[in-house]
């Protein structure tokens, strides 16, 4: 019979036994490759040593081939990686310990590029240009041209001499990144398709925090949600080129929610050119010039939901001389606007809350502390089918500012509460010129194009 002292000494046996069997599935006994056993490929095996004091280029690109051939991941073990001019084959799986597996730029052109990949991913790895120059031809720390998969997750990418991470024509996602110190834009894309950008923090470049472009105006569906962007300059200068948090251009389809945007030298977000855009629940303080921001030839665009604290303008949805029209605004904050801006400001000037033109509904809104106007409704002749509704506005320059140029078309403003307009609740402008009373009291005093009606004014 099995008694107790026996039983003891077996359990303890067991005990030593699972304890070796553990050290061994870490890779402590002989013999065992802790990188075959999660199925990727010992990076030491090809000579790519972590710390090494040389540049790695060589060794690097022979592992990067044996990886592509394989078609198997590779591991990259804690230290640094000094590398430079490295071309990407067609399926690449590379991944390290986050925030230690650190690839480093050695300089004398670029750090990795691709052209016409199947899948690339990088997890968990730290790409650092230390700020060296890149050769001309690249336009970014990580250049991926012609991606059909792309993942990018986890990863940190610094001190890129131009942008950190430039691509072109792919698909797949970027996301629980950070992207920080690029001399030219964080994230910069063109012709994507079915791209995501999201959970990242994205701060302290040059130029521009996330760009979504296009060569022509055309569908792009680049999904840009929850990411964090903050201190975005404009070193290159410029009247809204530069010093966007996040950049859309010519760029159809692109859904920008839920991102905090903060300190940026232009638009906390700004969208030129592009169609069927919405611009939803994100919160931006303290921009430089118009927070939020729909220009130029785009048709159809939703601002909603979203708080703007800080800034020279509000919301505009605007440039109906070029096109741009049809669009909704609604259910957003503005407040603690300025009248000074990053350039002199051409007329009306700075410190407009909500600014719109043509084809566009403006209800639910709140705006508080806009210098120059709550509202602007058209600009000279260009207004068309307008209506605000159901807007509150309180300690404003003017309440609302509506034109009443020859060849204006319709507008309806009406149960609005505006508190504490310095200059009047509504007021008819011809281009930056008040011409008109209190429309607010008298009606649309014989301008035919207009409806006013039902506001409340204190």
């Amino acid at each position: 019979m099995l008694n107790r002292r026996k039983l003891l000494v077996q359990t303890a046996g067991f005990a030593v036994l699972g304890l070796s069997l553990g050290k061994a599935a870490a890779g402590s006994l002989p013999g065992i490759d802790n990188a075959s056993m999660r199925g990727s490929i010992n990076a030491a095996d090809l000579g790519v040593q972590p710390g090494a004091l040389d540049d790695q280029s060589k060794a690097f690109a022979t592992l990067l081939r044996e990886a592509n051939d394989r078609d198997m991941p590779v591991f990259l073990p804690p230290g640094t990686y000094v590398v430079s001019n490295l071309s990407l084959p067609g399926r690449i799986r590379l991944s390290g310990v986050p925030g230690a597996s650190r690839i480093v730029y050695g300089g004398n052109g670029h750090l990795l590029m691709a052209e016409q990949a199947e899948h690339i991913e990088f997890t968990g790895l730290v790409f650092d240009g230390t700020n060296r120059r890149i050769g001309d031809y690249a336009q970014g720390l990580l250049d991926l041209r012609r991606v059909a998969h792309l993942v990018i997750d986890n990863c940190q990418i610094t001190g890129s001499g131009k942008s950190g991470l430039a691509l072109e024509h792919a698909s797949g996602r970027i996301e629980r990144s950070e992207i920080s110190g690029a001399a030219d834009a964080g994230i910069y894309s063109v012709e994507a398709a079915g791209l995501e950008i999201s959970g990242n923090t994205v701060s302290d470049c040059t130029n521009g925090g996330i760009l979504v472009h296009r060569w022509q105006a055309a569908e792009d569906g680049t999904i840009v949600s929850g990411n964090r962007v903050e201190r975005i300059q404009a070193r290159s200068g410029g009247t809204g080129q530069n010093g966007n948090g996040i950049n859309a251009f010519r760029a159809g389809n692109v859904f920008i929610s839920g991102n905090i945007v903060s300190d940026c030298a232009f638009s906390a977000i700004r969208a030129n050119s592009a169609s069927n855009l919405h611009i939803t629940g994100n919160t931006c303080s303290r921009s430089g010039e118009t927070a939020l921001y729909s220009e130029f030839s785009f048709e159809a665009a939703i601002v909603s939901n979203n708080i703007v604290d800080g800034a020279a303008n509000g919301i505009s949805l605007v440039n109906f001389n070029e096109g741009g029209r049809l669009g909704v605004c609604s259910g957003n904050i503005v407040r603690n606007l300025s009248t000074s801006g990053p350039y002199p400001a051409d007329p009306p000037g700075f410190g407009i809350g909500i600014n719109v033109e043509a084809d566009t509904t403006v209800s639910g809104n709140v705006v508080e502390n806009a210098p120059l106007y709550g509202m602007h409704i058209g600009w000279g002749p260009f207004m068309r089918n307008v209506v605000a509704t159901g807007n509150i506005i309180r300690k404003a320059g003017t309440g609302i500012a509506v034109t009443v140029v020859d060849g204006a078309g319709t507008a309806v403003i009406s149960d609005n509460v505006i508190d504490g307009a310095q200059n009047g609740a509504i007021v008819g402008h011809r281009w930056a010129e008040p011409v008109t009373g209190d429309l607010a009291s008298s009606g649309n005093a014989g301008y035919a194009h207009l409806t006013i009606g039902r506001n409340h004014v204190s």
